[in-house]
C-alpha cells in the first residue's frame, strides 16, 4: 500500500491525533453505475444478515456476533475515509462503522453509495475530546451526547466493505 503523510497541522491530524494518511484505498473514485470497490477482507459467505434499526432496537442481541448488513452510505470521514455512516436506507436511522483500528479506508467520496459490510455491532463509550473530533473536524452526527459530553454509541466495526455505485 503506498501511504503518504501530510505536514502535521491541528487540520491535518487523525482521530487518533496522528498525521493524516492519504492513500489509494481513500483517494476519489469515479464509478460507473453498478460498479463495485471493496476494501478490507473479502466477504464470507453465509453470515447472517441484519439490518440496522433492528440491531438499535435490540442491540445487545447482536453485540460481539459477526453478522452483514447492507444499505446506503450516508456521510464518511471527511480526511481519511476511516469511518462511515450507514443506514438500510436513505433516510433511516444509521450506524458508524469503523473499519478496525484503521485497518482499511474507503473513498472520500462513497457517500451515497450503496454497501454491504460485515462485521460485529459493539456498545462503547466515546471520550468528549473523540466526539468533538468526530463532529468538528469529521462531520459525524450523533443524536444524545451525555451531560458530560460523552456519546454512548452502538457502532459496527466492520472486516469489509464492498461499494457499489447507485443511480
Amino acid at each position: 500500500m503506498i501511504l503518504s503523510v501530510s505536514m502535521a497541522s491541528a487540520q491535518d491530524m487523525n482521530s487518533k491525533g496522528e498525521p493524516v494518511a492519504t492513500n489509494e484505498q481513500n483517494a476519489p473514485v469515479t464509478l460507473k453505475k453498478g460498479e463495485t470497490i471493496t476494501r478490507g477482507s473479502a466477504l464470507a459467505k453465509n453470515v447472517k444478515k441484519a439490518k440496522v434499526e433492528r440491531v438499535f432496537a435490540e442491540p445487545s442481541k447482536f453485540a460481539e456476533k459477526t453478522v452483514e448488513v447492507k444499505g446506503v452510505v450516508v456521510r464518511s470521514c471527511k480526511k481519511e475515509g476511516c469511518w462511515m455512516e450507514m443506514a438500510d436506507k436513505a433516510g433511516g436511522k444509521s450506524v458508524r462503522v469503523t473499519f478496525g483500528d484503521h485497518l482499511f479506508f474507503i473513498p472520500l467520496n462513497s457517500a451515497g453509495m450503496n454497501v454491504r459490510a460485515q462485521g460485529v455491532f459493539k456498545t462503547k463509550t466515546l471520550t468528549k475530546e473523540h466526539v468533538d473530533h468526530l463532529i468538528n473536524d469529521d462531520g459525524a452526527k450523533f443524536e444524545n451526547r451525555n451531560a458530560d459530553g460523552t456519546v454512548t454509541e452502538v457502532s459496527f466495526d466492520a472486516t469489509g466493505v464492498i461499494l457499489t455505485k447507485a443511480a
